[in-house]
Order: structure tokens, then C-alpha cells, then sequence
């Protein structure tokens, strides 16, 4: 149904259909080039992902390290890739959202994680 009951102009949904497809494409791209951090240990070590979830960078203080003691430090970067990764899912939501919204309410959109 259409609002005053006529057909949809089909050159006039093409056109919107391209620039959200435009739009989307261009958020995407902005987030494989933006980097959001995490940290863990109260920031002994840190990651840092791409807004496409793309891991960068790990650094570690060097008073992380404990020969004695690799899990704790293994523990500290699974926490801080999962903190990045979290800032870079929140990122994507906050880009994509309301793009994916207008292309039918958010859901089934393959490559997208909402």
C-alpha cells in the first residue's frame, strides 16, 4: 500500500535504493579506516582494531610480562582484542544502523552483525 493509493514511482525508488547503497558503501569504507581501542590490565596492554573489526595493533607494557606467569598475559590480550572488538561492533552499530534500518528495518542484511 502506498500513500494516495497509486503505484511507486520506480525511477524515484531506483535512485533511493543507489544512494543507500552509496551511503552504505561509504560507511563501510570509513570504518575499515577508523581504529578503535581496548584495553585490559588497567591498560598494561592494548588493542587496537579497525572499526571493520580488523586487528592493528597489540601493545604490551612491559610490566605485563611475567615469565613465570604467560596466562595471566594471554588472559590480558584475549580482554583487550575483545574490548576493541566490542568499541568497534558499537562503532558499526552507531555508522551502520540507521543505514541498514532504511534498507528494511535492520535484519538479514548478510555481513552486517545486527
Amino acid at each position: 500500500m502506498f500513500p494516495g493509493g497509486g503505484q511507486p514511482n520506480m525511477q524515484e525508488l531506483l535512485q533511493q535504493a543507489q544512494k543507500m547503497q552509496q551511503d552504505l558503501q561509504r560507511a563501510q569504507e570509513e570504518l575499515a579506516n577508523t581504529e578503535v581501542d581496548g584495553q585490559a590490565g588497567g591498560g598494561l596492554v592494548k588493542a587496537t582494531v579497525t572499526g571493520a573489526g580488523e586487528l592493528r595493533a597489540l601493545k604490551i607494557d612491559p610490566k605485563a610480562v611475567d615469565p613465570e606467569d604467560t596466562e595471566t598475559l594471554a588472559d590480558l590480550v584475549v580482554a583487550a582484542v575483545q574490548a576493541a572488538t566490542e568499541n568497534a561492533q558499537t562503532l558499526q552499530q552507531q555508522k551502520l544502523g540507521p543505514l541498514a534500518q532504511g534498507l528494511g528495518g535492520g535484519t538479514g542484511i548478510p555481513g552486517l552483525p545486527f
